[in-house]
């Protein structure tokens, strides 16, 4: 395999795995690309790279920045807008776990604050009350973890889960 096919390869990969976590394919694919050049492109060299529509990239290129994947870069002389990727893993990591936070558990413990205030008597109200309680409990504990995660340095990170494994 030349470097060629293993960075369509890749693409395709990284792709599928960022529709596997709930993140649309092209993004993570634009994503990828960006990860494995080492240098930035400009939204028309991922246009042509991915085979994608210019609407299509200059929506995934904007959701890439706001989760903090990706960076503009300018080019003195250049009209273009050039975007580079974060290269860092832990910084990515970092930056995927407080977007799925915010996009998915936040809500989720809002929710959870408004309907633990269900009131009953009866046997179905106290068991969903339990419930409820249960997996807020849960819930703020992960929050309280990924918080954490988010705010550690990658140093403390690889320490903390080898002394998990071990």
């Amino acid at each position: 395999m030349d470097v060629k096919e293993g960075k369509e390869k890749f693409v395709q990969a990284w792709g599928t795995l960022g529709s596997n976590w709930g993140v649309n394919r092209t993004m993570a694919q634009v994503h990828a690309l960006l990860l494995i050049t080492p240098g930035s492109l400009s939204a028309e060299a991922i246009m042509e790279d991915l085979k994608i529509s210019r609407g299509n990239a200059n929506m995934n290129i904007r959701a890439l920045i706001d989760w903090g994947l990706i960076y503009k870069e300018l080019k003195p002389g250049e009209r273009k807008e050039f975007f580079i990727a974060e290269k860092d893993m832990w910084e990515v990591m970092k930056s995927i776990i407080a977007q799925r936070k915010k996009k998915e558990l936040e809500p989720l413990l809002k929710v959870l604050d408004e309907i633990t205030e269900v009131e009953g008597l009866c046997q179905h109200s106290s068991e969903f009350c339990n419930v409820v309680r249960d997996i807020k409990m849960f819930s703020c504990k992960a929050d309280s973890a990924l918080e954490k995660l988010t705010k550690a340095d990658s140093n403390w990170f690889v320490g903390t889960f080898l002394k998990m494994i071990k």
